[in-house]
């Protein structure tokens, strides 16, 4: 009996990412998961064993060199027949323990890079452990065409190994969760104290300056000056912007401001929202566009690789240059006041994300793709 493992920094990653791959997975074979123990009841309902190991996000080389031991000798005495991983440090570590270990397949998803708003020597050195994640491993998915072009340009990765499922996404969509929901936006509304006709924009991802946080805190501050029916709902953990700090920016007007630190269910603010925004400097694909437009929501976002495969411009959202406040704040502003164009936007969003990112299709073609490559031994 083949086995698998999946490795990921935290639960959470697992959870919001894999779960469906991972729970079609253990229909055929045997599943470990491996991760930080923080959380991990996220993951009690997938048939995975769970291997605690803790690998941090952060730079800590003694820690870095045991997880890396760790996982050498872990993929040894199980012996797997492949290991999957995810996100930049964990991928650079695993595929170099699997390789270490002689896991046959080796398979890492690149959802965005951390060097690509980086500049210099920090750029030079992320990028070549990028580099040797595509060295160590077999397979490379990357969960977007245009990032899989950037990966090419840059020299990271070889033209033709890159593997993009189905149109992107590392997970697609799924419909049953994603939806329209009156009920639903009322209640989550009435939770978070906001009225029925007051206009809601959705910001739902770390708090950090890579995600434009700041960019769209000044953005707020001058559309809340100029329209006092509108609230920004802020959903996700901060990193290196503060809550406070975006309080300061919008300054008269934070009493606007909502914020929820953590939520396994995004669905329920997808359904509550108006517009989706996502000014980030950084995108593999932009999951949470896909999801908003599912849920009937149009998207407002950068026009970068990976977020130009997720909205289609002028259509289901609008794009605008990143780093531009001006233009965010134009953007927004437009949507605020056509609720028509919101109404249209938001439906075509729905049918394309339907389409084209449908969970159960990428779920098919991740396991079709693992099927072809365990009979190979």
């Amino acid at each position: 009996m083949k086995k698998l493992c999946f490795v990921a920094t935290i639960p959470a990653v697992v959870h919001s990412f894999l779960k469906g791959h991972i729970s079609a997975c253990a229909e055929q074979w045997p599943v470990s998961i491996v991760s930080t123990p923080v959380d991990k009841g996220l993951l009690r309902d997938l048939d995975a064993q769970f291997i605690p190991l803790a690998i941090e996000r952060k730079a800590s080389p003694w820690r870095d060199m045991l997880a890396l031991v760790q996982l050498v000798i872990l993929f040894r005495r199980e012996r797997f027949d492949l290991v999957h991983s995810i996100m930049p440090k964990t991928g650079f570590l695993s595929m170099l323990a699997a390789w270490l270990a002689g896991v046959p397949h080796r398979v890492h998803t690149f959802t965005g890079q951390v060097w690509a708003s980086k500049r210099g020597l920090k750029r030079r050195i992320f990028k070549s452990f990028d580099k040797l994640i595509v060295l160590f491993a077999t397979h490379i998915i990357v969960d977007s065409p245009s990032q899989r072009d950037f990966l090419a340009a840059e020299g990271v990765l070889p033209q033709g190994k890159g593997i993009v499922i189905g149109h992107g996404s590392i997970c697609g969509v799924d419909a049953q969760r994603f939806h329209p929901d009156t009920q639903l936006r009322d209640a989550v509304r009435t939770e978070l104290d906001i009225s029925s006709d007051q206009t809601v924009i959705l910001f739902l991802g770390r708090l950090n300056r890579d995600k434009g946080m700041l960019d769209l805190a000044v953005a707020f501050a001058d559309i809340a000056a100029q329209h006092n029916d509108i609230i920004l709902v802020l959903v996700g953990a901060e990193e290196d912007v503060p809550f406070t700090r975006i309080q300061e920016i919008c300054g008269a007007h934070r009493d606007r401001l909502r914020r929820v630190t953590f939520t396994p269910n995004p669905e329920r603010y997808m359904a509550a929202a108006d517009i989706f925004c996502l000014p980030s400097y950084r995108e593999g694909f932009g999951q949470v566009i896909i999801e908003a437009g599912a849920s009937g929501v149009p998207s407002v976002a950068s026009r970068i690789y990976g977020i130009t495969d997720a909205i289609e411009d002028g259509q289901t959202g609008l794009l605008f240059p990143a780093g531009d406040v001006a233009a965010l704040t134009q953007a927004l502003l437009k949507l605020i006041a056509n609720r028509e164009l919101r109404q249209k936007m938001g439906e075509a969003a729905r049918v394309r994300a339907l389409e084209l990112f449908p969970s159960q299709k990428i779920t098919r073609e991740v396991l079709a793709l693992y099927s072809g490559l365990l009979c190979r031994n």
